[in-house]
């Protein structure tokens, strides 16, 4: 019975999707102008945490990400190290949007060994986030990330296209930004990582939410 209304319900939500997406493509009149500074004007401080390293992304890789902009950093902290990445789209209409890490991560050679959410509190305020621990051989890394669109904080991707289409009616807009924080797991220090990823999430958030298009 539970797989009989576990199908039910994708093909339910599947529907609304189809639907939700014809009400985009013709009711939506447009894109609003909206203001996007520049990532690179993402501040290199964050409290305790300065960036030791900017990162570079080629040209295959962006014709991939089909990103409007992006950021990606080192930054060092009393906690260790954690980097940052930021892909901002200024609109989905064209087949543009985030690519999900959990999608990503396995092309690049990573595995999922565990993954889930997490709630952290912030000066901003409370967010619902993912959290994914990933290997590579030996090596291992905690991921955390979510959807930042006009100030709000969308962690599973259903919900985010079912934003994207109200948002896309009642705003005529459709912009929104991946946020991804990745931190190094030494051996047996899984737990220290964990403090780190959050104590970053904490410091980076309440900047990420004033910086991104609200």
């Amino acid at each position: 019975m539970s797989s009989i209304a576990s199908s039910k319900f994708v093909r339910i939500l599947t529907l609304v999707l189809v639907v939700q997406a014809v009400l985009f493509y013709s009711a939506s009149r447009g894109e609003a102008p909206h203001n996007a500074p520049p990532l690179l004007a993402f501040p290199t401080a964050l409290g305790q945490w300065h960036e030791t390293k900017e990162g570079v992304i080629e040209k295959e890789e962006m014709d991939v990400l089909k990103a409007d902009d992006v950021l990606t950093r080192v930054y060092g902290g009393p906690e260790g190290e954690a980097s940052l990445f930021v892909a901002y789209f200024k609109t989905q209409r064209t087949g543009q949007s985030p690519h999900s890490p959990k999608n990503c991560l396995p092309g690049s050679g990573w595995q999922q060994t565990e993954s889930g959410r997490v709630d952290v509190d912030t000066s901003a305020g409370p967010i619902h986030i993912n959290r994914y621990l990933v290997a590579r051989g030996q090596d291992q890394s905690l991921v955390y990330y979510w959807y930042q669109s006009q100030g709000r904080v969308i962690a599973d991707e259903f919900a985010a296209k079912f934003y994207l289409i109200e948002d896309s009616i009642r705003k005529h807009r459709s912009d929104t930004s991946l946020v991804r924080i990745v931190v190094g797991v030494l051996p047996n220090h899984l737990e220290q990582a964990e403090k780190t990823g959050i104590d970053f999430v904490k410091t980076v958030y309440p900047e990420v939410k004033v910086f991104l298009p609200q």
